[in-house]
């Protein structure tokens, strides 16, 4: 085991450490290559904490397992969990892409974007959900085709997660999260929720000065209302955000097939609708060029001419 950061030349078993990509609760991750099928891995390597503590040990590794059993486009794929001298590790696809916070960070995101972004991720919650799988939180790559994979900052948790512990990045947590209650799959639609809400406004529905403040706000405050801070965003998907967001769970989308659905169904409208708008403006250019025009007194017809 290890809470030290590998160096460039490491053997963890087939895989050679690159460099360090980044790191999160769930320890360090590096690019890697696998000697043996001569490809490019992200490696995660466990910390110390969770490799030497057999239960949470089990746990994470039964957690990685069933993440690698889901066969979806926008989930990304397990390749193998392993241990070598004491270190233990889970090697995944590796993602060519940035990441989700980065395209935030820019403000690139358009609407037509932002509701392809959120689609794609309900659709890997409920991929999930159906096997059983809570994400928790969720960290987000897009590839550069434009697709959207997610991985579970814990790897990912079943649904019967233990109460008693606080998981996951505290702006996305759910009050049941920060109740230390059970979670559920509406507790992945929450954070889906939190996510929509700062696409559409820029910034993230809860916030505050300390920890404590926040916990707060997630408890008791309802962030201000997104046709106040992004007044062109369309009514429904406000709607949509505002059920996601619903503090009770009982009162959210109890199923992630439910919000995808309304988002399906939004997306075809705003289609629908810029359609006619673009088939309107072509009918009202080809008015103008044909219709009777007055110069000077005279009267010019610039439509077709007989032979």
């Amino acid at each position: 085991m290890t809470d030290h950061s590998l160096s460039p030349g490491t053997r963890l078993g087939r895989y050679e450490i690159r460099s360090k990509i980044g790191e999160g609760g769930m320890g360090e991750v590096y690019l890697a290559q696998d000697t043996k099928l001569d490809r490019k891995v992200a490696l995660k390597v466990l910390p110390g904490d969770i490799a030497s503590d057999e239960e949470r040990l089990l746990r994470c590794e039964r957690e990685a397992r069933a993440v690698s059993a889901l066969n979806h486009p926008n989930i990304i794929t397990i390749h193998e969990i392993g241990e070598s001298d004491g270190a233990h590790f889970i090697a995944t696809e590796l993602i060519d892409g940035t990441t989700l916070d980065d395209r935030l960070a820019n403000h690139s995101l358009t609407l037509s974007e932002m509701l392809a972004i959120a689609a794609q991720i309900a659709r890997a919650i409920q991929a999930a959900h159906e096997a059983g799988i809570v994400f928790g939180i969720a960290k987000l790559t897009e590839r550069s085709s434009g697709a959207i994979e997610s991985e579970a900052d814990t790897i990912a948790k079943m649904v019967k997660t233990e109460p008693g512990k606080i998981m996951g990045t505290t702006h996305y947590m759910a009050p049941e999260q920060v109740r230390n209650q059970p979670i559920d799959a509406r507790t992945d639609i929450w954070s889906l929720g939190v996510l929509l809400y700062e696409m559409i406004a820029g910034r993230k529905p809860f916030l505050g000065d300390t920890f404590g403040d926040l916990i707060a706000a997630i408890l008791t405050k309802e962030p201000p209302a997104i046709s106040e801070v992004a007044p062109e965003c369309p009514a429904e998907l406000e709607r949509i955000v505002v059920k996601a967001l619903q503090k009770d769970r009982r009162q959210r989308y109890q199923h992630a097939k439910d919000l995808s659905s309304d988002l399906k169904g939004l997306r075809r409208r705003l289609a629908f609708e810029a359609e006619l708008e673009r088939s309107s403006a072509t009918a009202n250019h080809s008015d103008a060029l044909t219709a009777p025009k007055t110069v000077t007194g005279a009267t010019l017809n610039t439509g077709p001419v007989a032979a």
